[in-house]
C-alpha cells in the first residue's frame, strides 16, 4: 500500500449568520490507489437501487423512496476498510466571539478545518486534498487553506500536502459519501426526527460505529473519527 491519501472534504453550516447553529466539518480518506475502486463500487450500488450511475448522492435527497439505498452505501462505508471518515461538530455558533479573539468568520473557518485535518496528516505520507466548489471565492479558500495547512507542518514546500483543490461533487462518489456522513452526524446532532428515513440513517450508522456521533471519540479512532469543537470562553 502506498503512502499517498486522498481526502475529501465537505461541509455543512458553515456559514456566518445561516440561523443554523450547528456546523460540520467532515472527510472521507481512503489510500490514493483505492479511490477509482471505491468510486466504481458506489457507482454499481446505484444501479442495484434502481439510479442512473450519475445520480448525486446528498443527504438533503434522503426519502423514504431512496432509504434503501442510501443505507447500503452506509454499510459499504463500513464494510470497506480502505475507507475512513472525520469530522469535527461545532455544536453552537451563536458562541462565536471572533471580535474578542481578535479573528473574522473566514480565519476561524481555516482553524477548524486544520483541527479536523490534523489527526489524519503524518510527515511521512502525502496528502491530496479535494473540496466540494461553493462559491466563487473558492479558489482563494483553497489557496488560503493550503497555505495555513501546510504552514502548520511545516511543509514550505508543499511535499506532504502536494494538492488542494476544488471539485464539484455530483463528479466526485467520494465528496458525495462525505455529504452523506456530515449530514448524518449533524443531522444527530440538530436532533432532528422530522424525517423517518434520515432518522433510520443516524440509526444505522450510530449501530454500525458504536457511537452516539454526538461526542468526541478516542484521537487514534479510524473508522469514524469525531471531534466536538467548543467555543473558548472570553475572559473577564
Amino acid at each position: 500500500m502506498s503512502d499517498t491519501f486522498n481526502i475529501y472534504c465537505d461541509e455543512s453550516c458553515h456559514l456566518e449568520g445561516d440561523a443554523q447553529a450547528v456546523m460540520v466539518l467532515g472527510a472521507v480518506w481512503c489510500p490514493a490507489e483505492t479511490t477509482r475502486e471505491a468510486a466504481q463500487r458506489i457507482r454499481e450500488i446505484k444501479k442495484e437501487h434502481g439510479l442512473s450511475p450519475a445520480f448525486e448522492t446528498k443527504w438533503s435527497k434522503v426519502s423514504p423512496g431512496k432509504e434503501d439505498f442510501y443505507r447500503a452505501l452506509l454499510d459499504y462505508f463500513f464494510d470497506d476498510g480502505d475507507l475512513h471518515f472525520r469530522a469535527l461538530i461545532v455544536p453552537d455558533k451563536s458562541k462565536l466571539q471572533h471580535e474578542v479573539f481578535d479573528q473574522t468568520h473566514d480565519s476561524w473557518y481555516y482553524k477548524m478545518y486544520f483541527d479536523m485535518l490534523k489527526v489524519l496528516l503524518s510527515p511521512h505520507a502525502e496528502y491530496r486534498i479535494y473540496l466540494d466548489i461553493k462559491d466563487t471565492r473558492s479558489a482563494d479558500k483553497i489557496r488560503k487553506l493550503h497555505d495555513v495547512l501546510c504552514n502548520n507542518m511545516y511543509d514550505f514546500d508543499h511535499k506532504i500536502i502536494t494538492r488542494v483543490q476544488t471539485v464539484r461533487s455530483h463528479e466526485v462518489e467520494q465528496i458525495q459519501l462525505a455529504d452523506l456522513l456530515i449530514g448524518a452526524v449533524g443531522y444527530a446532532n440538530r436532533r432532528l426526527t422530522s424525517s423517518s428515513a434520515k432518522c433510520s440513517l443516524v440509526e444505522r450508522m450510530q449501530k454500525r460505529s458504536g457511537y452516539s456521533l454526538q461526542k468526541t471519540t478516542l484521537l487514534k479512532e479510524e473508522k469514524v473519527n469525531l471531534f466536538r469543537w467548543q467555543a473558548q470562553e472570553a475572559q473577564a
